[in-house]
C-alpha cells in the first residue's frame, strides 16, 4: 500500500460533476476504491464511501426540503469556489491523498448582515486507507476583531441508534440543549441512546470512538483546534416535526461533531484559526483504550 500511495496521482483521482441544480460537486477517490463527494454549495461533504462502496455518512431522504437555511451557519448556505492557489499545508496533509481546496469570501450582501471581512479555506482529503480529513482555516482579513463558534455537522450512518455507543466522553461536562443549556456531567462509562439527545461536551480529548455493534465497526474521530464535541439525535417526536428529516430516519443517524462551542474563537486582523477533523473506520474490536496512541499529524 505504501508503494501505491507514493505513485498515486491525486489529480487523476478528482472528478468534477454537477448536481440537478447545476451546482458543481467534486468526487475524490483513492486507489482502493473509497470515495468522497463534496458540493460547492456550503462546502458540504455529501458522501463518504469505503472501498466496498458502502455509504458512511447519513443524508436524509428529505434533504433539500425547506428547513431553516441559516440553522447551521451562513457558510453552509453559500456557494464556495475551488481554491486554485491555497497556502501550503504540512506534507502529511498532501502525500498519498486525493484532495480538493475550497474557499469562501463574504459577498457584499454577507457584509451587510455580518460586517467582517474573512477568508474561509477548506481542504477535504481522502487518504489511501479511506480516512476522510477536513481542514478549515479562517483568516481575519481586515477591520475589527470578530468572534465565531464552529461545527462541521458530521452525520454518521449507523445500523440502529439502539446499537451504538460513544466512548471517550466519560466524566466530561456538557451543555444540555434540551434543558436550556444546563451544565451537567456525563455519568456513564459510555454514552448510549434511549431518547432525544442534543448536547455539547466540553474540553474533550483529541479522539473519541463511535461503536456500532450491529455493523461491527467503529468510527474514530480525531480532532485538533476543536475542543468540544456536539452529540445529537432527534429521536422520534422531533423527527416527525422536521421538514427536512424522515419520520424514522433518526434510527440510522448520529451526529458526532468536533466543534468550538464554549469559548468562541476571536481573530484580530491578520490572524488565522485552523481546525482539523479526521474520520476513519476500524473493526469493532476497537475500544477507547486505543485512542491515546501518540499521533502528531493526521
Amino acid at each position: 500500500m505504501g508503494h501505491s500511495a507514493a505513485v498515486w496521482d491525486y489529480r487523476a483521482a478528482i472528478e468534477v460533476t454537477t448536481d440537478w441544480n447545476g451546482i458543481q460537486q467534486v468526487v475524490l477517490r483513492n486507489p482502493q476504491g473509497a470515495s468522497a463527494r463534496v458540493s460547492l454549495h456550503g462546502g458540504h461533504v455529501m458522501s463518504w464511501k469505503n472501498d466496498q462502496g458502502e455509504e458512511l455518512l447519513f443524508t436524509s431522504s428529505k434533504f433539500g426540503n425547506c428547513g431553516s437555511p441559516e440553522q447551521h451557519g451562513f457558510a453552509r448556505n453559500r456557494i464556495w469556489a475551488v481554491d486554485e492557489n491555497p497556502p501550503a499545508l504540512h506534507p502529511n496533509d498532501v502525500q498519498g491523498k486525493s484532495f480538493i481546496d475550497l474557499i469562501l469570501k463574504p459577498s457584499a450582501e454577507d457584509l451587510k448582515c455580518w460586517p467582517h471581512s474573512f477568508e474561509f479555506r477548506l481542504r477535504v482529503s481522502l487518504a489511501s486507507d479511506g480516512s476522510l480529513t477536513l481542514i478549515s482555516r479562517i483568516t481575519s482579513v481586515n477591520g475589527k476583531p470578530f468572534s465565531f463558534s464552529f461545527a462541521y455537522h458530521t452525520y454518521l450512518s449507523i445500523s440502529d441508534i439502539s446499537e451504538v455507543r460513544i466512548e471517550g466522553l466519560e466524566t466530561l461536562d456538557y451543555l444540555d440543549n434540551l434543558s436550556q443549556r444546563e451544565r451537567c456531567t456525563e455519568q456513564g462509562d459510555a454514552l448510549t441512546f434511549e431518547s432525544e439527545v442534543d448536547r455539547a461536551y466540553l474540553s474533550c480529548p483529541s479522539a473519541i470512538a463511535v461503536i456500532d455493534h450491529e455493523k461491527k465497526r467503529t468510527f474514530v474521530i480525531r480532532k485538533e483546534g476543536l475542543p468540544d464535541v456536539v452529540v445529537w439525535n432527534p429521536w422520534d417526536k422531533k423527527s416527525k416535526s422536521m421538514l427536512d428529516f424522515g419520520d424514522d430516519e433518526y434510527k440510522q443517524m448520529l451526529c458526532v461533531d468536533g466543534a468550538v462551542i464554549e469559548r468562541p474563537i476571536t481573530l484580530r486582523p491578520g490572524e488565522e484559526w485552523t481546525g482539523r477533523l479526521e474520520l476513519s473506520v476500524v473493526p469493532s474490536s476497537f475500544c477507547s483504550d486505543h485512542l491515546d496512541l501518540p499521533r502528531t499529524y493526521f
